[in-house]
């Protein structure tokens, strides 16, 4: 019998617009200016995080081989464009979301996002309810904190 994990090709990628974290950011890196070269992507990269030149050119690579930016030579270098701009690959990440999370209905994603009452918190603070009035009685912050679900250890 053959193991099964042996038997199976790699999957497909899971994740929005099937592009590992990296390669977005140097998407990311790319969109404003339209056109880069490997190492003007990897300034702008070394901005935020400091990363090997080799990596970013492998990742520039890689996006080229997916289709998702086409380059050109250009003297000694080649200078990439994408091929979808910032906002199609927004609309193609939140569809995948709808069809991932939402089945596919859009008022669903809407209706969630409503429930939350704020944005998302990976892309801004969350939003801190008001404070409660001062109380000095320990008793009554403990039975609030656990009206409001919070564990009165971390208080």
């Amino acid at each position: 019998m053959e193991h099964a994990a042996t038997s199976r090709a790699p999957g497909p990628r899971h994740s929005i617009l099937d592009l590992a974290p990296l390669e977005l950011e140097c998407l990311s890196a790319l969109w404003p200016v339209g056109e880069a070269t490997v190492r003007d992507i990897h300034v702008k990269l070394a901005a935020a995080r400091p990363r090997a030149y080799t990596t970013v050119m492998t990742i520039m690579d890689r996006l080229a081989q997916k289709g998702i930016v086409t380059r050109r030579k250009v003297g000694r270098a080649f200078r990439y464009r994408a091929n979808l701009s910032a906002d199609e690959a927004r609309v193609k990440a939140v569809e995948k979301i709808v069809a991932g999370f939402f089945e596919g209905s859009a008022d669903a994603l809407a209706a969630h996002l409503a429930a939350q009452g704020r944005s998302l918190p990976a892309f801004s603070a969350p939003a801190l309810p008001s404070a409660p009035p001062v109380v000095d009685a320990p008793a009554a912050v403990a039975v609030e904190s656990s009206q409001q679900g919070l564990d009165e250890t971390l208080l």
